[in-house]
């Protein structure tokens, strides 16, 4: 099928309030159009140290069916620094046109991470999709300048997977776009995990049966992780889409609260309420349907 592909890679996912603003910088290459990506720039020393310990951290095992060919098709980050000291400052550590604001200067190297998400909370490193551990990740790339203290809700990961570009073929509800009678749940809709894939599995089943009964399908509310996780996988941000698990970074962000556990804190209280309401709406339309039937 044209719009069935496979997840090879995925890079690491950080949020974004916890990079160090006072390093890190948002510039475009050459100061070209906007400015959509962050930027971590590097010393020769602080390269020296990300490097040795990059090629010398611990590796997933490879399971039998990902042969050589994934490899070619998206290099892991580790992988392409083997080939050479300096080749990651030719590739995604690639220095030139970022010149560091605070020295005027053009640094050894940078790490790039871009927008994840359309409230930009979560941010992806890019180009490194990677084969380390998880605990080696987050070793290895808080050596990184500005994400000393970054919090990742997805690490970088190599596998086969098969999903729908959801924001291009599905509607909020999880209808298809192009024929509604037709829903889709579960990881093939580019959510990641088990609770993931029951709640869109449980949304699917109730506008199904709302669509039979000739009720219009229920949107959830985004404040909410359900409506959250739907909303991901029907409208994200322009760029390559990809699976995600639910997390703070889904939820719409609250204003004007500086401390991160305020702010997680009011996510939280919205998104329980919004839960509530849309259940209430859900169990008014149930009980209508049970009397008009007696």
């Amino acid at each position: 099928e044209e719009h069935l592909f496979f997840f090879d890679a995925a890079s690491p996912i950080v949020e974004a309030d916890t990079v160090d603003w006072s390093v890190a910088y948002w510039a475009s290459r050459y100061g070209r159009g906007e400015a959509d990506y962050a930027n971590c720039p590097m010393n020769e020393q602080e390269y020296e140290a990300f490097y040795d310990a990059l090629i010398t951290a611990e590796l997933a095992p490879m399971h039998e069916f990902e042969s050589m060919k994934l490899f070619e098709a998206c290099m892991p980050v580790e992988e392409i620094a083997r080939r050479g000291r300096d080749t990651l400052l030719f590739g995604p550590l690639k220095p030139v046109g970022l010149n560091d604001p605070r020295t005027g200067r053009r640094p050894y190297a940078v790490v790039q991470l871009r927008r994840e998400n359309r409230d930009g909370s979560l941010l992806n490193l890019v180009g490194f999709q990677t084969r380390l551990t998880w605990p080696s990740q987050r070793a290895v790339f808080r050596l990184i300048p500005g994400l000393a203290d970054a919090e990742f809700v997805r690490y970088g990961v190599m596998h086969r997977n098969t999903y729908i570009n959801g924001p291009r073929h599905l509607l909020p509800t999880l209808q298809l776009r192009s024929e509604p009678r037709m829903l889709f749940a579960g990881q093939l809709t580019g959510v990641e995990g088990y609770m993931e894939s029951a709640a869109t599995g449980i949304v699917a089943g109730i506008n199904a049966a709302r669509l039979a009964m000739g009720h219009p399908p229920l949107v959830w509310p985004d404040a909410c992780c359900i409506g959250a996780l739907c909303s991901h996988v029907s409208s994200s941000a322009a760029g390559d889409y990809q699976p995600k698990g639910i997390s703070f970074g889904l939820l719409p962000q609250c204003t004007g609260r500086r401390r991160r556990d305020d702010k997680r804190r009011c996510q939280l209280e919205r998104a329980r309420q919004s839960f509530a309401d849309a259940l209430s709406e859900l169990r008014a339309s149930a009980a209508a349907d049970t009397e008009g039937s007696v």
